[in-house]
This record gives structure tokens, sequence and C-alpha cells, in this order.
């Protein structure tokens, strides 16, 4: 259920885009971000901080995208958005306490702290590069194209390419990290 949250804004803005145009999905993402929140709120009785991150992100670039009547803001969004991610994992790297990922994921699995700063910087990189990836295709891909064209092919790229590569590095990461999770067995193990 909680994977069709994360992705309920951008499946409808996808859908609001195919049907009505850049600016109706950029409102549909406003408010389907907003119902995010809310809902997480009322279901958990506290914010989730990445909901939050992503609505003022949404909220401030779908806002002068509207109000400026250009798409240049919206197609900005992303890589503001990932680029946020990748400065939070960043900075937690570089504070000495708790990574971020660690934080998010130390009560579900028990690593090193070496493995937890290598999938931490390797979450940061990721977000830095999916930034430049959405600036491509935002900005310099397909020039010779109308500019229709390469807002469809960016809308393509922003929700089914940016989707697949977060899975399957996801998917590597937990390959990464099933390695590690049983070397305190196999050491508690062989103390015995």
């Amino acid at each position: 259920m909680k994977i069709f949250i994360d992705f309920f804004p951008l499946f409808l803005f996808f859908l609001a885009f195919k049907l009505a145009g850049i600016y109706v999905a950029t409102a549909v993402a406003i408010a389907s971000s907003f119902l995010q929140v809310a809902w997480y709120r009322y279901r958990h009785g506290r914010f989730e901080t990445m909901y939050l991150i992503q609505l003022a992100v949404i909220g401030v670039f779908g806002g002068l995208t509207l109000a400026l009547h250009n798409d240049t803001f919206i197609r900005w969004k992303p890589t503001i958005l990932y680029w946020t991610f990748a400065a939070v994992f960043l900075g937690s790297q570089m504070t000495g306490r708790k990574t971020a990922a660690e934080h998010l994921l130390d009560k579900q699995i028990s690593l090193p702290a070496r493995i937890w700063k290598i999938y931490n910087l390797s979450w940061a990189l990721f977000f830095l590069l999916m930034g430049i990836l959405n600036l491509y295709f935002a900005f310099f891909y397909g020039l010779q194209h109308s500019k229709a064209v390469r807002l469809e092919t960016w809308v393509n790229m922003k929700v089914w390419g940016s989707l697949a590569l977060t899975f399957v590095f996801a998917a590597a990461q937990a390959l990464f990290l099933s390695k590690h999770m049983d070397q305190p067995q196999a050491e508690a193990q062989k103390e015995e």
C-alpha cells in the first residue's frame, strides 16, 4: 500500500498530462501531493518528511509554473527534488552521526557503520545522477523535435524511465545489503 501512496501524485500527474496537458497535470500534482501528506498524517498521526519535501518542491515549482504559465519550472522540479535528497544523504554522511539511510532503515536491518556509509553514499550519488538525467531530458534531449514532442518525451522519462531506474537501483542495493546482513550471524556462529 505504501508504494501506491508514494507514487500516487506521479501517476496522477501522468494521467492528467495525457488527458489535459502540462498545466492541468501540474495542478493535479500539487493537489495530490497535498492529499498524500494529509492522508499520511491522518493515517499515522505524524508527517512523513519525504512527502513534506515533495509537497514543498511541487508547491513552489508547480506554483511558479501555473502563476507564470511557464512549464520550465515544473521541468526543473524533479532535479531540485533529487538534488535535495542527494544533499540530505550527503549531509548526513558528513555529520559523523547516523546517515540518512540508517535513519530510514535501522529499525528493519542491522549493518556495520561502514556499510551504512557506502549504502548512504550510493543513494546520494544516484539522486545526483537522476537530477542530471532529468535536466538532460527536460532541456537538451531531442532539440530537433517540436516543443510538444520534447515535453511528452520528458514526461514519459520522468514517470516511466525514472521509476524503472529507481526500481533497478533499489534491487541492486537490496542485493548489496543482503551480502552484509548475514555477516553478524556468521560472526556470532564463529565465536561459538
